[in-house]
């Protein structure tokens, strides 16, 4: 059901889409969505979930590592894109419905992660360096980078996900303040992390 309803919201929209065509493409009765789903929204909350759950648990796990904040970080963003980019379906164009602004659940989710990252931004040697103002914003652009790669994968759905997420890890790294001439040794402990 959720690989129907995943197929269908992201190509032909969420309000566009009825519990009859997610049964009909899932080869259900409608019916027995109800068994599972209280119905439509309860099907997207727990997709737009799942995009953010497995990356939150990691950020946990990382957050306790013995590992510098630098190589964990890394970790999180390559983590979290390969995430993004995993499966079929872009399910992070999920983040772009207006609907996905009503599920509080998910909102706490990724707020939480984005959380996750900030703290973990704030333990590098490079956050010293920064006003509090600074360290927000550059936690906030972090984030951010990690997401865009929901659109990218939208605009260039053949792209091959591992080169991009260490892209976009190290571009992270960065934008965080972390020099390029530490980035393979923080990559290498990064790698060691996942």
């Amino acid at each position: 059901m959720l690989a129907a309803a995943a197929e269908l919201f992201t190509e032909q929209g969420y309000a566009a889409t009825t519990t009859r065509e997610v049964a009909e493409r899932a080869g259900i009765r409608q019916a027995s969505i109800y068994h599972y789903f209280t119905g439509k929204e309860e099907i997207l909350a727990s997709l737009l979930e799942s995009t953010v759950q497995p990356s939150l648990e990691a950020a946990r796990t990382l957050m306790e590592a013995p590992a510098p904040a630098e190589a964990r970080l890394w970790a999180l963003c390559l983590r979290d894109v390969r995430l993004l980019c995993s499966g079929p379906h872009n399910l992070g164009v999920l983040y772009l419905l207006p609907e996905a602004e009503r599920f509080a659940q998910f909102q706490e989710l990724r707020n939480a992660l984005k959380d996750a990252y900030a703290r973990l931004l704030a333990r590098t040697a490079a956050a010293a360096t920064l006003t509090e103002a600074e360290l927000g914003l550059r936690a906030r652009l972090v984030f951010s980078l990690v997401e865009s790669v929901i659109l990218i994968r939208k605009d260039a759905p053949a792209l091959v996900v591992e080169p991009m997420a260490e892209a976009t890890a190290d571009a992270a790294l960065r934008v965080g303040g972390i020099p390029d001439g530490e980035l393979p040794a923080v990559r290498e402990v990064g790698r060691g992390l996942l």
